[in-house]
């Protein structure tokens, strides 16, 4: 029987250990014996935690949003402006704790997963509609709203696919240069944005008053 109030202790090191054995792995073949070693507790415990492999990976997965959400919360506290608060998303998801090697192997397994599992699919759907959630806040007040969407769109392609670059050690760009491409994004596009207004505004006639 496990020990009363263990119960938290060994989820957490249960997940933490799936990401190290997923890691290791680079996919999700590893089995819950593999996973239990590496938790320091027998199988028949880990499947007592958590039923099967697909549910503790599944926890994994939420294990990885929260601590990302915790993060993005935490980060967007401390940015003033809506500029500020794009760039405070865009650091978050590029924080060095996001490269730790087992951290990516393991989010290119889940992505590999979600072509097999609805489950695993749904969880990295919430993931990406929470990253352009959050940066589509900040956009519509600085743009209108049909540009505030393309913009936020092509931010969130540019995290993703940085990230994955990284992961697959695919033309690897560093955590500052990947901080730095996103930035250069968004500055060119508000910079668009606010040109545009400007012509805009040049064309209109001028307003005459009444005499």
């Amino acid at each position: 029987m496990p020990k009363v109030g263990m119960e938290p202790v060994r989820r957490k090191a249960l997940v933490d250990a799936t990401l190290r054995a997923v890691g290791d792995h680079g996919s999700l073949t590893v089995t819950m014996s593999e996973i239990a070693r590496h938790a320091g507790v027998s199988p028949a415990l880990a499947h007592h935690y958590f039923g099967s492999k697909e549910q503790l990976v599944i926890e994994t997965i939420r294990s990885l949003l929260r601590t990302l959400r915790a993060d993005t919360v935490a980060a967007l506290k401390d940015a003033a402006t809506p500029r500020e608060r794009l760039s405070a998303v865009i650091r978050v998801n590029f924080q060095a704790h996001q490269f730790a090697p087992e951290t990516v192997a393991a989010w290119l397994a889940f992505y590999s997963e979600a072509q097999r599992s609805e489950a695993v699919r749904r969880l990295l759907v919430v993931y990406a509609r929470r990253l352009n959630s959050n940066l589509l806040a900040s956009l519509k007040q600085l743009c209108p709203a049909g540009r505030a969407r393309e913009i936020a769109d092509g931010a969130a392609a540019m995290i993703d696919g940085l990230y994955l670059r990284q992961g697959l050690k695919s033309a690897p760009v560093s955590i500052e240069s990947s901080i730095a491409l996103t930035e250069g994004y968004l500055n060119a596009q508000l910079a668009a944005v606010a040109g545009a207004a400007c012509a805009a505004a040049a064309r209109r006639p001028p307003v005459t008053q009444p005499r």
